[in-house]
């Protein structure tokens, strides 16, 4: 778990992503894969990160909500794609890359596949493990 965490680090604190955008798809990916503990975490650090309510609480259905951006909505639709991709024979389509490209530059996209890919294997690590939610306090984790 913690070359998981000093990876997902790297790539948070690299500048290449919007914090809000990071935060959004580490949301948006524990909630698709039923991750309690994970979920819990990223809800209350965007709320006290300042998000409002309405943005924390769309995430889940971000595709009929309108206070994202184009450029948010692009990388929600790469975290699900990347999060399903057991549910997809072809994996990620490329409409979806091609819309994470007209907002994201190669190495964001890298960033975002990277970041992706850490908070499934930490949500997979939680769910295997039975962690439950709700005891999180923003800011205990460093």
């Amino acid at each position: 778990m913690k070359g998981i965490n000093t990876a997902s680090l790297a790539v948070i604190n690299s500048g290449l992503l919007p914090k809000a955008t990071i935060d959004l798809v580490l949301l948006r990916a524990s909630q698709v894969n039923g991750c309690g503990f994970c979920t819990d975490i990223h809800s209350k650090d965007l709320a006290h990160a300042g998000e409002s309510a309405a943005r924390v609480n769309l995430v889940a259905v971000w595709r009929e909500a309108t206070v994202f951006s184009e450029a948010e909505q692009a990388a929600l639709e790469l975290a699900e794609q990347g999060t399903r991709i057991a549910d997809a024979a072809g994996g990620v389509p490329d409409e979806a890359w091609t819309n994470a490209a007209k907002h994201y530059n190669e190495e964001q996209l890298a960033a975002l596949t990277c970041l992706i890919a850490l908070i499934n294997a930490s949500n997979r690590l939680g769910v295997i493990g039975g962690i439950p939610g709700g005891n999180y306090t923003p800011g205990q984790h460093g």
